[in-house]
């Protein structure tokens, strides 16, 4: 399958075009286009350029709301709810991340969780603004039901991303992203639009046997990370998002990618901490570094975040590469398409 390149700015345009004509608001569809794009130039093509169909047809029908204007629906000091009131998620966590990291410098920790949300793409992009006020931050959401509860076959949970970003006294921050799935449900999708296999342990089908077909993976049950201890973790993010925020839980939405189905309204939540507030910014920048240096001393190792770093710089000087067939469509969406 061909490939096409592209600057990132222009593919930024296209994308917030092509949202505006499906009915989103200017500012929804520039907030998701930066998003997008940025995953693009990350090398996550599975959460970034690839999601412009399913986002533009969710506007169309309903499943998000394209006029939605997110809210602080509820403020108590060192924690606030946001209220993305069902549009697309990316206003709401960049709300989120301003009042964290303005509640973690009063307060020196504060918790922000959003509600009637949507998909959040890559959980470390909310992060951004946090380490880049010196703060450390956590991220996490929960998403349509895809895993079981440990022992049982029906999907239960979602695959509930967490981010954490650690800043560093004179370097680039430690920035670790992962899902509680096996691999990213993202990356089967891709591999179901281009009709190639997928490995064996990554899901099953509905009938509970593993398969490498991509699209009987995307029909039946993502398998977690670590067996018993990934379903933990996906149970806690659940609960975490969920019960603290009063948005639906993975089994009460339907999936990200179909075009009909019910409001998603899944959640997230951002975490800031100021280390000033504990030990001390001396005490942490110490502590990082010393801890950095021990593993450092292994040749093989590489810190979290930076093959991400990498790409994005390589991006910003050649632009990124997109599927032409890709590219194709969300120039339709834009209504630039050679048939426009």
């Amino acid at each position: 399958m061909s490939n096409t390149r592209i600057t990132v700015a222009e593919l930024e345009r296209l994308i917030a075009c092509a949202l505006e004509r499906s009915g989103a608001t200017p500012a929804m569809a520039a907030a998701t286009a930066r998003a997008l794009g940025a995953a693009e130039m990350e090398g996550l093509a599975s959460h970034g350029a690839s999601r412009v169909p399913q986002y533009c047809g969710h506007v169309k029908i309903g499943r998000a709301s394209g006029s939605a204007v997110p809210v602080i629906a509820r403020d108590s000091r060192a924690a606030a709810l946001v209220d993305a009131r069902q549009g697309l998620a990316f206003e709401a966590c960049a709300l989120a991340a301003r009042e964290a990291v303005r509640r973690a410098m009063e307060y020196g920790v504060a918790y922000v969780a959003v509600t009637n949300s949507n998909h959040f793409g890559v959980a470390a992009y909310h992060l951004d603004a946090i380490g880049e006020a010196g703060l450390v931050g956590i991220a996490f959401g929960n998403s349509p039901s895809a895993l079981p509860a440990w022992g049982g076959k029906r999907a239960l949970f979602g695959t509930n991303p967490i981010a954490a970003t650690f800043p560093r006294r004179a370097a680039d921050p430690i920035v670790i992203d992962l899902s509680l799935s096996a691999v990213a449900r993202g990356k089967i999708m891709v591999a179901a639009r281009e009709g190639k296999p997928i490995p064996e342990g990554w899901a099953l089908d509905k009938e509970g046997r593993p398969t490498t077909d991509a699209k009987a993976a995307l029909d039946g049950v993502m398998l977690p990370a670590g067996g018993v201890k990934g379903a933990m973790l996906a149970l806690i993010v659940e609960l975490l998002v969920g019960s603290l925020s009063g948005a639906a839980y993975g089994f009460e939405t339907d999936s990200f990618f179909t075009q009909e189905g019910r409001p998603t309204r899944i959640g997230q939540a951002l975490i800031a901490i100021d280390p000033a507030a504990l030990a001390g910014r001396e005490v942490y920048d110490e502590r990082v570094e010393t801890l950095i240096a021990a593993m450092m001393q292994d040749p093989d190792v590489r810190l979290p975040g930076d093959r991400r770093r990498a790409n994005r710089e390589r991006a910003e000087r050649m632009g990124v590469d997109v599927a032409a067939d890709l590219l194709a469509t969300i120039r339709d969406l834009a209504g630039e398409g050679a048939n426009a």
